[in-house]
């Protein structure tokens, strides 16, 4: 026979922790990180898109350019997205990351009572490719997975430059 054992965690507050903590490895202020945390629940509550890019773009500006260096991790979508996945984890939240649907996976939902948040992330070349993470939610019909909820769908498609290491695309539409 053979054991087969799912890690996971013990509840709510130990997730929390361990996202917060890997987050404050993102940054370096600590009060600063506490604040965008504490104005990016805010703005999920009141479904201000927009300034959850605000404070995203603030973040990303913060990070020490020393941290790029002989790496290439700012040239990857994953490294974006774990980065946004830390800030919504350490929240509480109930977050999907590579959610699967019929016709793909979608790179994070965001789920509360009162909306769900869809995003899509890309790392672009040129700035002639923005547009394309919303564009793939729409394609891929990825709100499907979520209309029979009855609340409003927030889809959002953020796209980033490499060598900006930033936000250059976001774009955001709803579905009620």
């Amino acid at each position: 026979a053979r054991n087969v054992y799912k890690l996971t965690y013990p509840n709510t507050e130990v997730k929390t922790s361990l996202n917060d903590y890997i987050l404050n490895h993102y940054t370096s202020n600590i009060g600063e990180k506490n604040k965008i945390q504490n104005h990016l629940f805010l703005a999920l509550l009141k479904n201000d898109i927009s300034k959850i890019k605000e404070l995203m773009e603030s973040h990303f500006a913060s990070i020490p350019s020393d941290w790029y260096r002989k790496n290439n991790i700012d040239h990857y979508e994953g490294y974006y997205a774990s980065v946004f996945y830390s800030y919504f984890a350490s929240l509480g939240l109930d977050i999907r990351c590579e959610d699967t649907t019929n016709y793909g996976k979608i790179d994070m939902v965001v789920l509360m009572k009162h909306a769900i948040f869809i995003f899509e992330f890309k790392v672009i070349k040129s700035e002639e490719e923005v547009g394309q993470a919303l564009k793939q939610i729409k394609e891929k019909k990825y709100i499907e997975k979520y209309k029979s909820m009855k609340i409003p769908l927030y889809l959002v498609g953020i796209e980033f430059d490499k060598e900006k290491r930033n936000i250059v695309g976001y774009e955001w539409e709803v579905v009620e």
